[in-house]
């Protein structure tokens, strides 16, 4: 854990070397109760971007796809930044559970509910686990979408971007409170956070 702190402070200028980062927003992020951040998804270094425009010394929980901690090195980097495997594929509600236990103690929550990178720059299908999370917890959650300044919309050295932070949805109405109707509850909160990513872009995209 401490090891966070030391490279927070050593990754901050090296990004801001490599790429030009402008960030919108920032205000909307809950200073004072835990909260789950919501972000599209362009490229694996997505969590180290957003952790950078945050500059929290409140250790984030990050959701990483399972596949990424196979390299050890990336592993190591991404463990030490707060990050947890979820396997995808497999419905993983014991991290899901682990991650939400978290989240009710205090934990701010990073994920990316599309679950995989978008080769195009357009939203893929929003899964269901990040509300989950935020209902579960009673956490208001932050839609964030991330903008390149490149022709095929994706990250390339040396760019321009932006990481834009919506106006967060309240906890409350995100609880299932009859089981009965969680999946149409969960299909409507999809469509919304759709909706403000979606709302995000066309404010801040590059022109």
């Amino acid at each position: 854990m401490l090891l966070y702190w030391i490279l927070l402070p050593i990754v901050w200028p090296l990004i801001h070397i490599l790429w030009r980062i402008q960030v919108i927003g920032r205000e909307n992020i809950p200073k004072d109760r835990a909260h789950v951040i919501a972000s599209n998804h362009l490229s694996d270094l997505d969590p180290v971007y957003i952790l950078d425009c945050i500059f929290s010394w409140k250790r984030y929980t990050i959701l990483a796809k399972q596949e990424l901690f196979r390299n050890p090195l990336i592993g190591w980097f991404l463990s030490c930044m707060g990050a947890v495997p979820i396997d995808r594929g497999k419905g993983d509600m014991g991290t899901i559970d682990q991650v939400t236990e978290k989240c009710k103690n205090g934990t701010p929550i990073l994920i990316f509910p599309e679950g995989t990178r978008s080769k195009t720059g357009e939203l893929g299908t929003l899964k269901s686990g990040a509300f989950l999370i935020a209902g579960n917890a009673d956490a208001d959650m932050v839609p964030c979408r991330i903008i390149y300044d490149t022709p095929d919309h994706r990250m390339h050295l040396f760019c321009r971007m932006r990481i834009c932070f919506g106006t967060p949805i309240p906890a409350a109405e995100m609880k299932v409170e009859d089981p009965r109707r969680s999946v149409p509850k969960l299909r409507a909160l999809r469509s919304r956070l759709k909706e403000e990513l979606e709302r995000l872009y066309e404010q801040n995209k590059f022109q």
